[in-house]
């Protein structure tokens, strides 16, 4: 009865089961992150078919889930390959815990994932961040005047996952600005991204990256892949 008040209030019913599956892994949401949404699966299931295009071996791959939430990106690949090595990194830390049972719920080596607490790229520990091949992020992207978010989801869901500032660029300009020192050469950032957003995101990344459009599972401009040249 307490789980039935709780919907009728609105509240997601992935909070109230306490997780949802995401691709091949069961993504545990203790701490309320943002749930993960099946556009994000779409995304996923993209950059693992480009890490199985890779001329290096899984071993040697490093690939990065920025702006991690929940970890379901990260452990959605690393389930697939389980020699690669992943790191995370969120700015709320108490999400922190989650991503880390969602990787031993996931049977994720423990030897080849790190966790971060940390605003982008500024980490909050002294230990350097190496040079990634793949850097996937779900970042705050809602553009607050527009406000498209269900009512539900701006009740329970956390704003810091959300709203991504002005026009809801600001988190995602900072991202491309920031991401070519922590890349490899032709290492690839993928972003998910509002399809209003489409146009600003091939100025910012000229000339640094080479960016790729691709539509989500409705036909929307989603996703974009931008490969450091």
């Amino acid at each position: 009865f307490d789980d039935i008040a709780r919907l009728e209030a609105g509240e997601p019913l992935a909070y109230i089961i306490g997780s949802i599956p995401f691709l091949n892994a069961t993504i545990h949401l203790d701490s309320k992150p943002l749930i993960p949404r099946v556009e994000t699966e779409f995304l996923v299931e993209k950059v693992i078919a480009e890490i199985s295009k890779s001329k290096k071996p899984t071993s040697e791959l490093r690939v990065l889930d920025l702006c991690a939430g929940s970890g379901c990106i990260g452990v959605a690949i690393a389930k697939i390959f389980q020699d690669i090595k992943i790191d995370f990194i969120e700015i709320d830390k108490s999400h922190i815990e989650t991503i880390n049972k969602n990787c031993l719920e996931n049977n994720i080596n423990p030897d080849h994932y790190r966790i971060f607490q940390g605003n982008l790229f500024n980490i909050s520990t002294n230990e350097g961040l190496p040079k990634y091949d793949y850097i996937v992020s779900n970042p705050p992207y809602i553009d607050p005047i527009l406000n498209r978010a269900e009512v539900s989801v701006k009740k329970f869901e956390p704003a810091l996952a959300l709203y991504g500032g002005i026009k809801g660029l600001e988190i995602i300009q900072k991202i491309i600005e920031d991401s070519p020192v922590h890349l490899n050469i032709n290492g690839q950032l993928w972003l998910e991204h509002e399809p209003e957003h489409t146009l600003e995101i091939n100025k910012l990344s000229s000339p640094r990256f080479t960016a790729t459009i691709y539509n989500d599972q409705y036909q929307l401009e989603r996703f974009t892949k931008l490969v450091l040249q």
